[in-house]
């Protein structure tokens, strides 16, 4: 299990206009909700919010939250961003419960070299890049690894060949696939066009009439 941690300070103005002065002040506002609290907003930090999604996998991460002196478990649920720009405009953290489950989106991770591009040049499609599951936070993984190295051409993977972390529910259809491997593509050789030399027809050269009758006498 993936950990991070962050700091958020309670606040108590909300609406869009402190929303927007919260903004230009390098805060991000935000709320924090689970099964056995009322949601409650918060406000982080906006560099260290950015910091900390270029350097984590948002959904299958726990955050530590540390509020007020105070430690929450969480989950990033949400990150709402300016539909034109990379802005962050609002954040929703879920309260993870222990012995409660969640449903998570896990990266896939692809291990080895499938033996069908080692040996004929094969070309790997990834159809799928994470599994939702639902798991137990203290057993949530970070990623889900596939091994590939056996893979041959013409051969796929599908989820329910997955094998799975313990304590690990898989959600997505288990009949999915999740890669194949192709046959590489033949590039046909162009066709190299006949000389003018080799295809033009013989010129035949006649006499004239008269010169025919010259050679005669």
């Amino acid at each position: 299990m993936a950990t991070a941690n962050l700091s958020a300070t309670p606040r108590t103005d909300t609406g869009k206009g402190a929303a927007r002065s919260l903004r230009r002040d390098g805060q991000i506002p935000g709320v924090i909700y689970g099964h056995a609290r009322e949601p409650q907003p918060v406000v982080v930090p906006t560099r260290e919010l950015e910091r900390l999604l270029g350097t984590i996998s948002a959904g299958s991460t726990v955050v530590e939250l540390d509020l007020g002196g105070k430690t929450s478990k969480t989950l990033i649920r949400e990150i709402q961003r300016h539909p034109f720009k990379k802005q962050i405009l609002h954040i929703d953290f879920q309260e993870l419960v222990a012995g409660e489950s969640v449903v998570v989106r896990v990266p896939l991770v692809f291990v080895g070299i499938p033996e069908g591009v080692r040996l004929g040049g094969g070309i790997l499609d990834q159809v799928m890049h994470d599994l939702e599951i639902e798991v137990d936070p203290s057993n949530m993984p970070n990623h889900i690894d596939v091994d590939i190295s056996a893979l041959a051409i013409g051969h796929s993977i599908h989820v329910n060949e997955i094998p799975l972390p313990p304590g690990v529910t898989v959600l997505s259809d288990e009949d999915a696939t999740v890669c194949v491997l192709s046959a590489p593509k033949v590039v046909e050789e162009p066709v190299a066009a006949e000389t003018e030399e080799t295809s033009a027809e013989p010129e035949v050269i006649r006499k004239a009439k008269g010169d025919e009758e010259e050679d005669a006498k």
